[in-house]
C-alpha cells in the first residue's frame, strides 16, 4: 500500500466513524456517540501523520501524542480538547467508569463535543 492509500484508507474511516457518531447521537446513545468521535479524530490524525512523516502511524490511541508524533503545533485549546476526547475512549470502553460516564453524556454534553470535533475535522 502507497503512502497516499494509506492515509486514504485512514481518512476515509475517519469520515465513515463520524458518521457512526452523529448516527449514535441521533439514536440518543450519547456514550457511544463520543467513543466513537474519538475514533473519527484519532483516524484523521493517523491519516495526517501518514502524508506528513510518510510512514504507518503509531499504535497509539492518544490525541496528544498522534498529533504530537505529526510534528503538529496544537493551540492549548486544541490540546485540551485532544485531552478530554481521549478520556471518551477509556471511559466508554471499560465497566469501571462506564457508570461515571453514562451519566454525564446529556445531550448537550454529547453535542458540544461532537460539534468540536466536527469542527476540528472539517476546519
Amino acid at each position: 500500500m502507497t503512502i497516499r492509500e494509506q492515509a486514504q484508507y485512514w481518512f476515509e474511516c475517519s469520515q465513515s466513524d463520524l458518521k457512526a457518531a452523529e448516527n449514535n447521537f441521533k439514536s440518543g446513545n450519547y456514550d457511544w456517540c463520543l467513543f466513537i468521535s474519538h475514533l473519527a479524530l484519532e483516524k484523521a490524525l493517523k491519516s495526517i501523520y501518514v502524508l506528513l512523516i510518510q510512514d504507518t502511524p503509531p499504535r497509539t490511541h492518544d490525541l496528544v501524542k498522534l498529533a504530537q508524533a505529526s510534528d503538529l503545533d496544537l493551540s492549548a485549546t486544541l490540546k485540551k480538547l485532544y485531552s478530554t476526547v481521549n478520556t471518551f475512549n477509556i471511559e466508554a470502553r471499560y465497566s469501571e467508569y462506564k457508570s461515571d460516564f453514562h451519566k454525564i453524556c446529556t445531550k448537550d454534553f454529547a453535542q458540544n463535543y461532537l460539534t468540536q470535533i466536527k469542527e476540528n475535522l472539517n476546519g
